[in-house]
């Protein structure tokens, strides 16, 4: 089994996703071509959306996870390939859905589908995309598989309905948060994490191991990117800084400060989360009261304690190289803030 340290240990695992990208570029070269292959259609409308998303960047880490933990036991066929293209697609198909929820005009550094075509456009190309992740998941001939990412797929749908019911209540709890998050974001990575080793043919304990590492690195990438939205860079996030404070949404960081704040404090999160027209000097005043009262310092220190709760799950793993590379993963999702 594999042994690794935890983010809290002295030698701790290397920041770098670059040793995951190495070890899974066979892969990824495969995932990526038929990603361009199942992204087209007849209506011209369709490729070109989907294309200026799939092609806007971003890491690829959830087909990522999938080919590394099928690679990690020795898979040999091409359903790891199709269901990492999979998960890709339902990915892409949520930052469309997503993108019109929040109303957001950046994505990936770029101007968000919805500002270049527009609203029904982007739902509708989304709902394509999600569609022919189904089609290809059919393909693998795995009905276990079928059922792991059919599942997500309804919780992501659920997380967005309760990230809905919260947005703009600063009456919102930690544990409402997380129901959030893990329906957002962990449950996609637990998902794409669980379906290797599951075309690899592997046990309950292999697949549960699995899955806990996808979910628990979910949970810590979400906090992450919350806590950059109030105190990192538009390069880091590619979307502008602030933009979940401009679109109420009730973040980990906002929860700390509210409940540590004074009523005075109070009354400034209400208003602002609630009102649609927050400006820049709220952000700047909404930023030094994440400062006082540590709001980001902890959020990040949570997401280090659900970063080394996805290093343990790796302990009951082979030790190999891709168990190194999925701790350097971790590694790198923690530092994009430090």
């Amino acid at each position: 089994m594999a042994v690794v340290a935890t983010l809290s240990d002295n030698e701790t695992p290397r920041a770098s996703i670059q040793p995951l990208v190495d070890l899974v570029a066979p892969g990824m070269a495969d995932v990526n071509e038929l990603i361009l292959s199942k992204a087209g259609s007849n209506v011209d409308l369709i490729p070109e959306i989907a294309k200026h998303l799939i092609s806007s960047g971003g890491k690829r880490l959830r087909p990522m996870l999938t080919l590394a933990f099928a690679d990690m036991f020795g898979y040999q066929g091409s359903g790891h390939v199709i269901l990492a293209a999979s998960v890709e697609f339902m990915h892409t198909a949520t930052l469309l859905h997503d993108d019109v929820v929040d109303e957001s005009d950046m994505r990936r550094g770029k101007l968000a589908a919805r500002k270049l075509w527009g609203n029904q456009a982007s739902v509708l190309v989304g709902d394509y995309l999600l569609g022919q992740a189904f089609k290809m998941m059919v393909d693998t001939g795995s009905l276990e598989a079928l059922r792991i990412l059919s599942e997500a797929s309804a919780i992501i749908a659920e997380g967005e309905v309760l990230q809905l019911g919260a947005s703009k209540n600063i009456e919102t709890t930690e544990a409402e948060y997380l129901r959030v998050i893990e329906a957002k974001t962990a449950a996609l990575f637990a998902a794409a994490a669980e379906v290797g080793p599951e075309i690899a043919g592997q046990n309950d304990v292999m697949r549960k191991a699995a899955r806990t590492y996808g979910l628990e690195l979910g949970y810590a990438f979400q906090m992450v990117d919350d806590a950059l939205d109030y105190g990192g860079s538009s390069a880091d996030l590619g979307k502008d800084v602030g933009d979940d404070f401009r679109e109420g949404k009730i973040t980990l960081p906002v929860v700390l400060a509210v409940a540590r704040g004074t009523d005075q404090d109070r009354a400034f999160w209400k208003r602002c989360m609630e009102g649609d027209n927050v400006t820049d000097d709220d952000l700047a005043e909404a930023i030094e009261l994440l400062k006082k009262f540590d709001a980001i310092a902890e959020t990040v220190q949570r997401a280090r304690t659900y970063g080394d709760n996805a290093l343990k799950a790796l302990d009951q793993l082979p030790a190999c190289a891709h168990t190194d590379a999925l701790a350097d993963a971790v590694a790198f999702c923690i530092a994009r803030v430090s």
